[in-house]
């Protein structure tokens, strides 16, 4: 099999732990895009999220953006398709938030929206990593249910970062009842994307912007929002640093972030 696209996923797999690229990394992408293969970023982030790294950016076409909510078009800066939760819906997961004192992230096409308060106290969050950059890049908002009443329709998919596995899966089963996708990156938290809406089928989509079949596809990621990725994509690999659920369900099983693993996924499928 001639593998024709490759699918990378952000955090914990593209990003070392300290959330850079490594050159060895980005210089492999380089080499596959200029081979012809489709280099294509698979991930929960949204545009704000992505601003820091226009140099992988630069190499792909297309992305599959906020878990598969949107693909996205880096050429002609637009979304090709959109698939946002319903604003009652919205409604629903910022109270579950706010019952469990939990951080809430609102994400839009373009915009990530938190509370200040929040920011100043990510640690709390398990999301410390991440501070510099929601400080640098986030809309600040004190209260989400206006925004969402005034801006109907943007939102697009929430996170909640909470204190606790126990806070989260509380928060889990408030929300089960509602047509949401339900899925988790970081420790504690819990991304809500519509129902049937994920990375897989964002995978789906592009497939045919590009018309060429998902068993052509190679998918690589280590989170639990990984797994439909890795199950849809003809070859589905797991970082060495991903969970033992995601590397039981992978087909291959590569070198962690801070390594490389994408360079040795590269090196044996294309």
């Amino acid at each position: 099999m001639k593998y024709k696209l490759l699918a990378v996923d952000m955090d914990g797999t593209l990003l070392t732990s300290d959330k850079k690229i490594s050159p060895a990394t980005l210089n492999k992408l380089a080499e596959l895009s200029r081979r012809g293969v489709y280099i294509v970023v698979s991930t929960g982030r949204g545009l704000a999220e992505l601003a820091e790294y226009q140099d992988a950016t630069d190499l792909m076409k297309y992305g599959i953006l906020i878990s598969g909510s949107i693909v996205y078009d880096f050429v002609n800066k637009k979304p090709l398709t959109v698939y946002r939760v319903a604003d009652e819906v919205i409604d629903k997961i910022i109270d579950a938030g706010l019952s469990e004192g939990a951080m809430i992230h609102l994400i839009t096409v373009d915009k990530s929206i938190a509370a200040e308060r929040d920011i100043l106290r990510m640690e709390n969050f398990g999301m410390g990593i991440y501070k510099n950059m929601f400080n640098k890049i986030c809309v600040r908002c004190d209260d989400f249910k206006k925004y969402v009443r005034e801006n109907p329709g943007e939102v697009i998919k929430v996170n909640l970062y909470h204190t606790s596995l126990e806070s989260r899966n509380r928060n889990v089963e408030r929300l089960k009842k509602f047509d949401l996708n339900l899925t988790f990156a970081e420790s504690f938290n819990l991304e809500a994307t519509p129902k049937n809406i994920s990375k897989g089928s964002g995978l789906i989509e592009l497939c045919k912007v590009f018309n060429i079949g998902v068993d052509e596809c190679v998918a690589v990621g280590d989170g639990f929002n990984d797994v439909e990725i890795l199950q849809t994509a003809g070859i589905g690999a797991a970082m060495g640093n991903a969970a033992d659920e995601i590397k039981k369900i992978a087909d291959y099983v590569t070198d962690d972030n801070d390594h490389d693993g994408i360079v040795k996924v590269a090196e044996k499928f294309f």
